[in-house]
C-alpha cells in the first residue's frame, strides 16, 4: 500500500506544498486508487498536482467523518470532474452540523450530495479495495475513552448534541498484521484500534497514521500511551488534530514519527 499526505496542519520547508487545518490522504492498494478525506478546501488538489499525483485516475472518496476540515474539499473535487465520483461514508456524514453560529459540516448537505455523487452510506464495514476496509461506526470499547460533545447535528429536522457518531477510519489488512488510517479519532483512537482488531480477526497492530484528537495532557493521554506500548506499535504518525505538546509527551515514551504534507509511506 502506498499513502501520500495531501493535506495536514504541518508542512516542511523546501517543497512547493501548502498545509491547512485538515486531513487528506491519497492511497493506492494494488490496482485501486482513492482518497481518504478532502481537507477543508480544494488545496489537496493543488498539492496532488505538485506531487505528480493524477487525481483523474481515481473515482472514490472515503470520508472519515463529515466535519468541514475533512469533507470541505469535496465540493471543489466534484466540480473538477466530468463524471460522478463514488463516496463511502457514515449515514450522518452529510447531515448539517454547527457549533454556535459556525458551520462545522461538509460543503454539501445530504440532499445535495446524493444528486451529485454515488454515495454508499454505511455504518457497517465496507471493503474499499482488496486489503483496505472502511470500518463504519466505531463502538465504545475502552473505558477511558468517552466521546466528547462537539456542537450540534441536524437529525430529522431538529438539532441535537453531536458526539460525532459518524467518525470512522480505515483498516489495512496484511499477512503480518494490520495498519490503521484515521481522520480525527473522535470515537477514540484505542476504540478504533480494538474494533479494527475485531473486524480483521488480528491482534498485531503494525502502524497508525492520522489524527488522534488527543489535545490535553491528562489521564486519557497516559492510558493511550500505555496502550500503544502494550500493543508494541512500531510505526506511529500522530498528526492533524494531535496537539504539539501531546506529541512531545508521546515522544518521551514512544518512537513517534513526523507527519506532514508530502509524506509518503509504503506499507
Amino acid at each position: 500500500m502506498r499513502l501520500v499526505v495531501l493535506i495536514d496542519n504541518c508542512t516542511i520547508n523546501g517543497r512547493n506544498l501548502k498545509g491547512e487545518g485538515g486531513a487528506s490522504y491519497y492511497i493506492e492498494d494494488e490496482d485501486k486508487k482513492f482518497l481518504l478525506d478532502t481537507g477543508a478546501s480544494g488545496l489537496f488538489m493543488e498539492n496532488a498536482k505538485n506531487l505528480d499525483i493524477n487525481l483523474d485516475d481515481l473515482d472514490t472518496v472515503v470520508l472519515s467523518h463529515g466535519h468541514y476540515d475533512h469533507a470541505g474539499g469535496i465540493k471543489d473535487f466534484i466540480e473538477s470532474r466530468d463524471d460522478k465520483i463514488n463516496i463511502i461514508c457514515h449515514p450522518l456524514s452529510f447531515n448539517k452540523k454547527k457549533k454556535g453560529n459556525t458551520n462545522m459540516g461538509a460543503s454539501y448537505n445530504k440532499d445535495e450530495i446524493i444528486k451529485l455523487a454515488n454515495v454508499n452510506f454505511s455504518d457497517k464495514p465496507v471493503k474499499v479495495s482488496k486489503n483496505i476496509t472502511y470500518l463504519g461506526q466505531i463502538p465504545d470499547i475502552m473505558d477511558f475513552e468517552n466521546r466528547k460533545l462537539m456542537g450540534e447535528i441536524e437529525i430529522d429536522g431538529e438539532y441535537e448534541d453531536d458526539y460525532i457518531m459518524d467518525d470512522s477510519a480505515l483498516l489495512y489488512d496484511t499477512s503480518d498484521g494490520i495498519y490503521i488510517i484515521t481522520g480525527c479519532s473522535h470515537s477514540g483512537i484505542c476504540n478504533i484500534i480494538e474494533y479494527a482488531k475485531k473486524v480483521s480477526g488480528k491482534d498485531k497492530v503494525l502502524g497508525i497514521i492520522g489524527g488522534t484528537h488527543l489535545q490535553e495532557i491528562n489521564e486519557q493521554l497516559y492510558k493511550t500511551i500505555e496502550y500503544f506500548k502494550e500493543n508494541n506499535i512500531k510505526e506511529l504518525y500522530p498528526c492533524h488534530c494531535t496537539k504539539f505538546y501531546v506529541k512531545a509527551e508521546m515522544f518521551k515514551n514512544l518512537d513517534i514519527k513526523d507527519a506532514h504534507v508530502g509524506l509518503e509511506i509504503n506499507w
